[in-house]
C-alpha cells in the first residue's frame, strides 16, 4: 500500500498547530482504508483520540454523505462532553462539513428526538444510550451504514459488568452494521490480546497499533515530616503539605479513592486555605449540575485545584494540570498511570505526580507502584463474567425494536467475548425468565412480556413494555439513596445513602458537596438541610463498594518488599523502624508463605493473618473464619478487615491454626454462607433490577430504595424456596462470587499457602497488627457484644506494641 497522505486541509491544519502525522495516527489511516479493527495502545497526551476520529474526518471531508457514520462509546459522560469539545475545534478549523452530536442521560428529550430523526455524521454516546437506542424499531435503520465504532478506554470498559452491556450492543451493532470497522483506544493495557477478543470475535483481524511511548512520568512519595500514621486510609495529617503543593502549582488535580474521604479531603484543604484559592469538589453522588460546572471551570482555567474520585480518571483533556496528586495508596497501577495521565497531557514532556500513604502500609504500596511503573507491568483485571442478568436486559431490549429468532439471536449473543462460551440451556432459560418470569413466578401476569407469534419468532405482549425498559436501561444499581436539597425549596446538592440518612437525627451535622450541613428532617424522599456553621464534629456519608481492594500485582510486590532487606534504606526512617520492631517481636511475611499470629488483649483472643488478598477477599475470609471458629467451639465474636491483613477475635485461643485456613472452607461452608448471608440478597437485588424484573421507574414516579429491596427480598425468598436454579438466582451466585467475594483470588491464597503457614504466638499486639486492631468495631458476626476495650487509642495500641520492657 502507498504512504498515507493527508489531504490538504488536514495537512494545511497540522502544520498551523506544529504538529506533524505520529506513526500510529498514520498506521490507524491505513487500517481505515483496508476496512480493519484496531486496538490503539498510547499514552495519554500522544494523539491517541484524534487518532481515532481522523480516518472518520477525512472520510466525512467530502460532505456528501448523510446518515450516522461514526459512533464513539466512552465510559463516561463527562469524557463524552470533553472530546465532542475537542472534537468540535478541527472540525471548525478546518471548515468540514461534518455534523456531531452526544447523546446521554443528560441530553434532552426533544435533542434525542432530532437525532434519530436527521442522525448527525458522528454520535457520541455512553453504553446506556447505545441499548437505548438499539432498542427502537428504526435501530436496522438507524445503525444500518455504519462504517466505524470507535470505543473510548477500552480497558475500563472491558473491565466492568458496564462492558457486558456494550458487548452484547457491540455484536448486534455487527448484525445491523456488517461493514462497520471497529477501534479500541487505551492508555493502559495489561494484556493486549484479552482485549483484541474483547473488540472482536475475529481476534485475528484485529489489528495492535502501539504509539510512541512519550516522556517518562516524574512521580514521587510525599511523607510529610513528623508523625506518620499507623492506621486509617483518609491521610488529612498531610492535608497542609497537599495545599503547598495546590499553591506552588498552576492547576492540580487531587485524586482520593472514596466519596467520603473526598469530602474530608476538601474540607481539610478548605481549613488550610487562608488565601481563598479556587479549589473544588468532584464525586458521582453530586448534583449533575454542579459536577457540570466545576467541569467548565477546569477547562477554561478557573480552578487551581479539584478534588476528585474516579469520576475523573478518565481522559480528560485539561492541558493545564501541572500536577496530579494522590492521596491514599492507588490501589492499582493502571489506575495511577490514567491519573497520572491527567497531568501535562503533552507526550514529550514528563508527567508530574504526587503519591501520599495514608498509613505505613501504604508507604509500603506507594513504593510497590512505582516500582511496577519504573519495569512496565500493569494490574491484569480478569473479566467479569457474561451474567445473565444483563443478558436478561439484552434480550427485552432486542425484543423491543421488534420480533426475533431465537437460534439467530443466541449465535449473534456468542459473538460478544463475554458469552462466547454460553451454553445454549443457559440461554434458553434466560429467554424464559424474560418471557414467563421462570417456572415460580409464570403464574403472575405482571412478569409474561414476551410471547411467540405464529412463526415461532418473540415480540412483547405489551408495546409498554418497551418504555418500561427505556426507563430502567444500565446495569448502574446505586445502593437506595435519597436527593439532598438545600432548604425546602432550595437547589439540591446531590444524594446520599438511605442508610446513612436512618443514622441521622434532626440537628445533627455531616460533611457533603464540600459544605457543613445540619440535617433538618426528610420531605417527599428528600433530605432537607441547611448551612451549618461553627466548629462541629460532623458525620461524612459512606457509599457502599467505594473502597478500592489493593491490586493482586501490587500485593505481590508489597509482600516481595518485606523481605527485601536492601529496599529499606530508601523508606522513611519511621517506616523502617516499623519493620525492624516488627521483625525483632514478631516475624515478617515472606512471598511465599502465610504468617499468622495471635495473642490476648483485653480478655479477647486475637487472629491476625496478613494475606495481603484485598479487602474482598479478606471480608469474605473474616466470613468463613468465624463460621469455622464457631464450630471449633472458639466463640468468635467479629473480624476486621483491610487490603493487608485480617483480623479475627474471640473468647477462646486458637489452637490448630492451620486447620482453620483449610481448602475445604471453600466448599460447604461458602455454599452456606452465601445462602445465609445479606450480602446475596444484595447481589440478588441488583440482578433483578438489571434484568427488569424489578423496576426502579415508572412514568411519573420512582420507587425508593425500601421498595425495591421489600420487593426483592419478597420475591429472592419465593425463589429460594421454590425454584433454587432461577435464573436471576444462578445470576447472583456467580457476580458474588466474582466481585463482592473475590472467591478466585481467596482460592489461590489458600492453596498457595498450603503447608506454609508460620504461626507466632505473641504475648502482646505487633507493630504490624496495630494496624488492624484499631479498626476493630467496624464489621461484626454472631451478633457478639464487642468490648469497649477494643476500640482503645491507637496511641495506647502502639505504646503497648513497642513496649521494650515487656518480652513478645
Amino acid at each position: 500500500m502507498l504512504p498515507v497522505t493527508l489531504p490538504a486541509p488536514f495537512e494545511a491544519w497540522f502544520a498551523q498547530r506544529g504538529w506533524r502525522l505520529r506513526g500510529h495516527q498514520a498506521r490507524m489511516l491505513e487500517l481505515a482504508q483496508e476496512g480493519r479493527d484496531a486496538l490503539l495502545v498510547a499514552p495519554t497526551g500522544g494523539g491517541k483520540t484524534l487518532a481515532g476520529f481522523l480516518p472518520s474526518l477525512v472520510a466525512l471531508a467530502g460532505g456528501e454523505r448523510r446518515g450516522l457514520h461514526t459512533l464513539y462509546v466512552s465510559p463516561l459522560k463527562a469524557l463524552t462532553v470533553d472530546v465532542g469539545r475537542n472534537l468540535e475545534a478541527p472540525i471548525a478549523e478546518m471548515g468540514l462539513p461534518v455534523r456531531w452530536a452526544a447523546r446521554t442521560g443528560d441530553t434532552p428529550q426533544n435533542r434525542r428526538a432530532r437525532q434519530r430523526k436527521d442522525p448527525p455524521g458522528i454520535l457520541l454516546t455512553t453504553p446506556e444510550s447505545l441499548a437505548l437506542l438499539l432498542s427502537y424499531e428504526d435501530a436496522a435503520t438507524f445503525f444500518g451504514g455504519l462504517e466505524a465504532v470507535i470505543l473510548d478506554e477500552l480497558h475500563a470498559l472491558a473491565e466492568s459488568k458496564r462492558g457486558v452491556l456494550l458487548s452484547l450492543a457491540l455484536a448486534r451493532l455487527r448484525t445491523l452494521a456488517p461493514k462497520a470497522r471497529f477501534t479500541g483506544l487505551s492508555a493502559t493495557v495489561a494484556e493486549p490480546e484479552r482485549l483484541r477478543r474483547w473488540l472482536s470475535p475475529a481476534p485475528e483481524r484485529v489489528a495492535v497499533v502501539e504509539g510512541d511511548p512519550g516522556a517518562k512520568p516524574e512521580v514521587g512519595i510525599l511523607v510529610p515530616r513528623g508523625y506518620m500514621p499507623w492506621a486509617g486510609h483518609i491521610a488529612l495529617y498531610a492535608a497542609r503539605d497537599v495545599y503547598g503543593l495546590i499553591r506552588a502549582h498552576r492547576t492540580t488535580l487531587v485524586f482520593v479513592n472514596t466519596r467520603a474521604q473526598a469530602e474530608l479531603v476538601f474540607g481539610a484543604l478548605w481549613r488550610e486555605n487562608r488565601e481563598d484559592l479556587a479549589i473544588a469538589l468532584h464525586h458521582g453522588s453530586l448534583a449533575p449540575e454542579q459536577r457540570r460546572k466545576v467541569e467548565a471551570a477546569m477547562a477554561r482555567g478557573g480552578l487551581r485545584a479539584v478534588v476528585c474520585t474516579s469520576s475523573l480518571d478518565l481522559g480528560i483533556d485539561w492541558g493545564d494540570v501541572d500536577l496530579v496528586v494522590q492521596v491514599g495508596a492507588p490501589k492499582g497501577v493502571s489506575r495511577l498511570l490514567q491519573r497520572i495521565g491527567r497531568a501535562n497531557h503533552r507526550l514529550d514532556e514528563p508527567s508530574r505526580a504526587m503519591l501520599i500513604p495514608a498509613n505505613r502500609f501504604e508507604v509500603l504500596e506507594c513504593m510497590a507502584a512505582l516500582e511496577a511503573m519504573e519495569a512496565g507491568t500493569l494490574d491484569a483485571v480478569p473479566p467479569p463474567p457474561g451474567g445473565l442478568d444483563v443478558l436478561a436486559q439484552h434480550i427485552t431490549g432486542i425484543a423491543c425494536s421488534g420480533p426475533f429468532d431465537a437460534d439467530t439471536l443466541y449465535e449473534e449473543v456468542r459473538r460478544a467475548a463475554p458469552y462466547a462460551d454460553l451454553a445454549r440451556e443457559a440461554f434458553d432459560a434466560t429467554l424464559n425468565f424474560v418471557a414467563t418470569g421462570g417456572y415460580a413466578l409464570q403464574v403472575y401476569e405482571r412478569y409474561r412480556r414476551l410471547v411467540q407469534d405464529e412463526d415461532g419468532r418473540w415480540r412483547l405482549t405489551d408495546k409498554k413494555l418497551a418504555r418500561q425498559y427505556r426507563m430502567n436501561v444500565g446495569t448502574i444499581v446505586e445502593a437506595p439513596v435519597m436527593r439532598v436539597r438545600l432548604g425546602l425549596r432550595g437547589r439540591r446538592l446531590g444524594e446520599v445513602e438511605e442508610y446513612f440518612v436512618s443514622m441521622l437525627q434532626p440537628g445533627d451535622t455531616f460533611l457533603f458537596a464540600g459544605r457543613l450541613l445540619r440535617f433538618q428532617g426528610i420531605r417527599d424522599n428528600e433530605v432537607i438541610v441547611k448551612t451549618a456553621h461553627g466548629t462541629l464534629d460532623p458525620k461524612v456519608p459512606a457509599y457502599a463498594g467505594g473502597r478500592l481492594p489493593l491490586s493482586s500485582h501490587l500485593a505481590q510486590r508489597v509482600r516481595g518488599m518485606l523481605g527485601s532487606h536492601g529496599n529499606w534504606q530508601r523508606l522513611p526512617a519511621q517506616v523502617r523502624e516499623w519493620l525492624e520492631h516488627q521483625e525483632k517481636r514478631s516475624s515478617l511475611p515472606s512471598p511465599d508463605e502465610l504468617l499468622v499470629e495471635t495473642f490476648a488483649r483485653g480478655g479477647r483472643h486475637f487472629l491476625v493473618a496478613y494475606c495481603f488478598a484485598g479487602r474482598n477477599a479478606h471480608q469474605t475470609l473474616g466470613m468463613l473464619l468465624t463460621r469455622r471458629m464457631e464450630r471449633a467451639g472458639l466463640r468468635p465474636q467479629g473480624f476486621v478487615a483491610s487490603d493487608y491483613n485480617i483480623a479475627v477475635w474471640g473468647l477462646e485461643p486458637a489452637g490448630d491454626v492451620a486447620s482453620l485456613f483449610a481448602l475445604d472452607m471453600l466448599g460447604d461452608d461458602l455454599e452456606e454462607w452465601m445462602a445465609e448471608s445479606s450480602m446475596l440478597k444484595r447481589t440478588f437485588r441488583n440482578g433483578a433490577v438489571v434484568a427488569g424484573l424489578i423496576e426502579r421507574r415508572h412514568p411519573g414516579q420512582r420507587k425508593t430504595g425500601r421498595q425495591v429491596t421489600f420487593s426483592a427480598d419478597l420475591v429472592y425468598d419465593v425463589l429460594r424456596k421454590y425454584e433454587p436454579d432461577h435464573v436471576l438466582l444462578q445470576a447472583a451466585r456467580a457476580e458474588a462470587a466474582y466481585g463482592l467475594t473475590d472467591i478466585r483470588r481467596l482460592a489461590d491464597l489458600l492453596a498457595e499457602v498450603q503447608g506454609r503457614i508460620r504461626h507466632v504466638r505473641l504475648s502482646r499486639i505487633s507493630p504490624f497488627a496495630v494496624s488492624i486492631i484499631a479498626g476493630i468495631g467496624k464489621e461484626q458476626v454472631g451478633g457478639g457484644d464487642v468490648d469497649r476495650d477494643l476500640e482503645e487509642a491507637v496511641a495506647e495500641l502502639v505504646a503497648e506494641a513497642m513496649d521494650e520492657t515487656v518480652a513478645a
